[in-house]
């Protein structure tokens, strides 16, 4: 059985809006962020999910509630990266991708912690779905990490709010394969 994993990253908050690093933090959506998930909301329509999961993380859930009514399960394993004592500050360090274990020293976690997380959450949730298309709703640095796993030669600094990544899933190598990179305009 084919099956296919749609990855989105939640619509703009107040910390993106302000240029924080949010990680475990969690701001609301705004104005913009619920205007994007709307948006994919019109690219879902045509989509048949049989399944929906997101971060544990407000936002993230805002967005899904935003994108499709059906019912969905919060996962920790979805949530962004942690920046341990950084969370909340300026986020003057996005120019230093790959952050390596750089956080690790302030609590937080390394870009390894993260992709082996979000790789074993959604590897996890494939198995767990007896339908075809799921859809999990996380985080920038969640969705870089995962895309690193499967594809380390495309060049992605930043993951836009509202972006989406269609994954075809091998269940019986547990391997993704990126079909399609969809960012959505408001």
């Amino acid at each position: 059985m084919k099956q296919t994993l749609y990855l989105m990253r939640h619509g703009e908050t107040l910390f993106n809006q302000l240029g924080k690093i949010e990680g475990w933090s969690d701001s609301p959506l705004t104005e913009n962020g619920i205007k994007q998930a709307k948006r994919a909301s019109e690219y879902f329509k045509e989509v048949d999910l049989s399944a929906t999961y997101c971060s544990a993380s407000e936002c993230c859930c805002d967005t899904l509630r935003q994108v499709t009514s059906l019912p969905y399960m919060r996962l920790k394993g979805l949530k962004e990266q942690n920046f341990g004592l950084l969370e909340g500050e300026h986020n003057y360090l996005q120019h230093l991708r790959p952050y390596g274990d750089l956080f690790v020293k302030y609590g937080g976690e390394s870009d390894f912690e993260v992709q082996d997380r979000i790789v074993t959450t959604c590897t996890e949730l494939m198995h767990r779905s007896s339908g075809h298309t799921v859809l999990a709703v996380t985080h920038a640095n969640a969705c870089l990490q995962f895309i690193k796993r499967w594809d380390d030669q495309l060049e992605l600094s930043n993951i836009p709010n509202g972006a989406i990544f269609k994954y075809g899933f091998d269940k019986e190598n547990d391997t993704f394969e990126l079909l399609e990179q969809v960012e959505l305009t408001v």
